[in-house]
């Protein structure tokens, strides 16, 4: 005989399943097109970033609390940053703010080099736990994310998940020439700008802004 636990299993399993298929078709719907970006939704579990308390809630297109005042991305804008990058396969990418390891796990169906700093240890160590465990490997740092990962750089691309209140200098220095930043910028508490930048040289920066978002503030020691 079948167990119910098995069932109820299996049902779950269903459930989150079509889940992640709606939430992949509406961001689809708002813009999204490259393929990898799309795969890469439809396979990484987001319920397994959150408590399990709000696995009901993990595949609607919101930011959900994961502790420490901090969140889960809203599944479109993650969609919406990771497109704008252009990761190619061999890349290597810099996350700032780790957070629930959900944005990592997406970059690493991208490219096998992916570097990510949280400052929030507690944090760090739990998105680093769960990667591990879907067979993902990320580098994590624990420090602050404002003075980027020099021991790496540079970088092809570098995504921040939480918002500055400027552009800091040493995330551009490590970036490549060539390399693609994304990062939403602006005061705590109200809408920032999130903005693609380009570093073409030097001593020259190309600015593409994204639109408004509203991301947790940059945390620093």
């Amino acid at each position: 005989m079948v167990s119910l636990v098995f069932l109820l299993g299996v049902e779950e399993e269903r459930y989150l399943k079509e889940a992640r298929e709606k939430m992949v078709e509406l961001i689809k719907s708002r813009g999204i097109k490259d393929e990898r970006v799309i795969s890469a939704m439809l396979k990484v579990p987001r319920h397994l970033f959150v408590d399990k308390s709000q696995w009901g809630s993990a595949y609607d297109d919101r930011p959900l609390p994961i502790g420490f005042g901090q969140t889960i991305s809203q599944p479109y804008i993650v969609a919406l940053m990771t497109e704008s990058l252009e990761i190619k396969k061999g890349e290597k990418v810099l996350e700032i703010g780790t957070g629930s390891g959900y944005q990592s796990a997406i970059l690493a169906e991208l490219t096998d080099k992916v570097y990510s700093v949280e400052i929030i240890e507690e944090l760090g160590k739990r998105a680093d736990r769960v990667l591990k465990s879907l067979g993902y490997r990320v580098r994590i740092k624990i420090g602050d994310g404002y003075n980027g990962w020099e021991e790496y750089a540079p970088f092809d691309a570098i995504i921040v998940t939480c918002a500055p209140d400027h552009v800091p200098p040493p995330l551009i220095q490590q970036l490549k020439i060539g390399g693609r930043m994304v990062i939403p910028v602006g005061p705590p508490g109200l809408y920032q700008t999130l903005w693609l930048i380009k570093k073409e040289k030097e001593d020259k920066l190309i600015y593409k802004n994204l639109g408004d978002v509203l991301f947790v503030p940059l945390v620093r020691r």
